[in-house]
């Protein structure tokens, strides 16, 4: 009886041993696109066209793209995909190599395009909020802290859905780099954001990060492109 019970064990181990964003099937797509500052309005044009044969694609659950409220030239897009497979046969579809082409032409710097998965997520669909601000940070732990980082930063993304006038916070984890994340936030405005910055849990994180931090903290702001 305990050699069967220990089998059993063995048999669920992995399963049980994984983190639970390794369950989560959804794939989690940011990509930065920065063009030359003369082609601003053409790279904003670009990622509207993208974004909207990309909704019709498969297996796409989000498409949102950004532009950096200082830096108008540069834009990030946000995409959630069913699974990998939905996400494989976008890459293949015509517009998205209609859309690398044509910004090849325009851009400042190659495109930026990173793949998650889930760690600390709330609901898929982006509520609508007219002068919501939008805030992509990337994290990077140095390797031999890759556990206390996704420990901090998933801590992170559980207080920050519970703070005032957040409207999304997610907190995905790189796929070929496990100590690298991608935190998305939301926000009502720019008080909300200011007051979740200086709340004591978000403070604590940014303490807690600062001797396991691989990189500089990157914090960008962006608004919705309309």
């Amino acid at each position: 009886m305990r050699l069967k019970t220990l089998l059993l064990a063995l048999a669920l181990w992995p399963v049980a041993s994984m983190p639970s964003h390794a369950q989560d099937a959804a794939i989690y797509v940011v990509g930065y696109v920065e063009v030359m500052p003369a082609s601003t309005s053409a790279g904003a044009a670009l990622l509207k066209q993208l974004g909207a044969a990309t909704a019709k694609d498969d297996g796409n659950l989000r498409f949102q793209a950004i532009q950096d409220t200082a830096r108008p030239h540069r834009f990030a897009y946000l995409e959630i995909w069913k699974n990998q497979a939905a996400f494989e046969a976008h890459g293949k579809a015509a517009h998205v190599a209609e859309f690398r082409d044509k910004l090849k032409a325009i851009h400042n710097a190659p495109l930026d395009e990173r793949v998650h998965v889930g760690l600390s997520v709330g609901p898929m669909p982006l509520p609508a909020a007219s002068g919501a601000v939008f805030v992509l940070t990337h994290v990077d732990v140095i390797p031999p802290r890759k556990d206390d980082g996704t420990a901090a930063v998933k801590q992170l993304g559980e207080d920050g859905r519970k703070d005032a006038g957040n409207l999304l916070f997610e907190v995905v984890v790189q796929t070929n780099r496990p100590n690298h994340f991608t935190v998305t936030e939301l926000w009502k405005d720019l008080a909300a954001l200011n007051a979740h910055s200086a709340a004591a849990h978000t403070r604590a994180f940014r303490d807690k990060l600062g001797p396991m931090s691989g990189a500089l903290y990157d914090e960008r702001l962006y608004k919705a492109i309309e």
